[in-house]
């Protein structure tokens, strides 16, 4: 039996579909990715000319067996620990590569908070709610949603925690 496929709209990723289909206001910014850049999250910086505290990274780490997202600023780092903390567990890693694609749909580097194909428990690093609006993966490289951070949380039932470092 085929398995079902989300469609997407023309030219569309599922997390750009999520947005349309709840109605939240975001903007799309693209960009050519280069594939020898040494971080993905930080080539969206510059080549969208936005500081780098408000381009956020999405990474998967696993906290006591269970897949859990972590959207961090690109300039910092993710304090597993923290994270840990902030969804009641004891030990964060990240998870391997190969189970983050599988269960988010996503390519790593363009791994979206928005319509993985399951959805995971999220943490949002807390100084996301000191912009009005930031930036995440749209679902693949070279490719950033903007929206606010509050749209972001309440679509990814997402915890509000400190889990980033500098």
């Amino acid at each position: 039996m085929a398995k079902k496929q989300k469609k997407t709209q023309a030219g569309g990723t599922p997390a750009t579909v999520a947005l349309t289909a709840a109605g939240t206001a975001f903007t799309v910014h693209s960009y050519d990715h280069d594939p020898s850049h040494p971080s993905y999250g930080q080539e969206a910086a510059e080549a969208m000319g936005v500081s780098p505290d408000r381009v956020f990274k999405t990474l998967v780490a696993d906290v006591d067996g269970e897949l859990t997202v972590a959207v961090v600023p690109v300039a910092g780092t993710l304090d597993l620990k923290a994270l840990a903390t902030a969804v009641g567990g004891k030990r964060a890693t990240m998870a391997d590569p190969a189970a983050a694609e599988r269960t988010t749909g996503y390519v790593r580097g363009g791994i979206s908070p928005l319509g993985q194909r399951k959805r995971l428990r999220t943490v949002l690093d807390d100084s996301a709610s000191a912009h009005p609006t930031i930036c995440v993966s749209a679902g693949r490289r070279g490719l950033e949603v903007e929206l606010s951070p509050a749209d972001l949380a309440a679509l990814t039932s997402a915890t509000l925690a400190p889990i980033g470092r500098e």
